[in-house]
């Protein structure tokens, strides 16, 4: 990943509050006939040493034929945002600016290994169920065990395991850091301004990236 200095995040509490809020990673890996990506929701485990990325997928999925013993890259897009040179107070100064994007990435490299086996894929999709249910507003959250034990044990035969031993972590954090604090400060308003859920969100690490 391109990483300039200004830009890396090496902060590893950072780097995997980022993969936690957007869990969705494209894992990407060499397939018969080349690259392939998916996108899937990993759960992280980081107590441990070295940290883990746990995961399924559907057996029709081809990508997993070939993971095994594999070195794999898997990409975690936090929040991210178009930024126009119209709010930087240097455009009225001198007029040398241009459009540009800013963006939270953590990118983990590691070894993977597919696991085909009930228990642990009941237990992990359990686990990655209880984590998203949680954050459903409305206070009812469904549990792996609502559904018939036999329909169940059905969908687990249609799926496949994928445990990541991590062997490295970057973050890269894009907050306008290396502009000057007056355009700085015209980032965070006009993004304060837009109003969607993404523009606040990056006008707050853009705030935040400037202490």
């Amino acid at each position: 990943m391109y990483l300039p200095p200004a830009f890396a995040e090496t902060n590893p509490d950072v780097q995997w509050e980022i993969v936690r809020a957007h869990p969705l990673g494209l894992l990407v890996s060499q397939g018969q006939e080349g690259l392939v990506a998916n996108a899937i929701p990993f759960e992280a485990v980081t107590a441990g040493d070295p940290a883990v990325l746990r995961a399924h997928m559907a057996k029709g999925n081809g990508q997993w034929q070939t993971l095994d013993g594999q070195d794999v890259l898997v990409v975690f897009q936090g929040t991210n945002a178009y930024i126009t040179p119209q709010w930087y107070a240097s455009k009225k100064e001198h007029g040398k600016v241009v459009p540009t994007w800013n963006y939270a990435m953590v990118q983990v490299r590691g070894r993977a290994r597919v696991i085909d086996e009930k228990a642990w894929l009941h237990a992990q999709v359990s686990r990655l169920t209880d984590h998203h249910e949680a954050t459903v507003a409305n206070g009812h959250a469904w549990k792996a065990s609502d559904a018939p034990e036999d329909f169940m044990q059905s969908q687990l035969k249609g799926i496949i395991g994928l445990e990541i031993t991590v062997q490295s972590v970057e973050g890269k954090l894009k907050a306008s850091q290396n502009r000057q604090a007056a355009d700085r400060e015209g980032v965070v308003e006009g993004l304060s301004g837009q109003g969607a859920e993404h523009q606040l969100a990056m006008a707050k690490l853009v705030n935040d990236a400037g202490k």
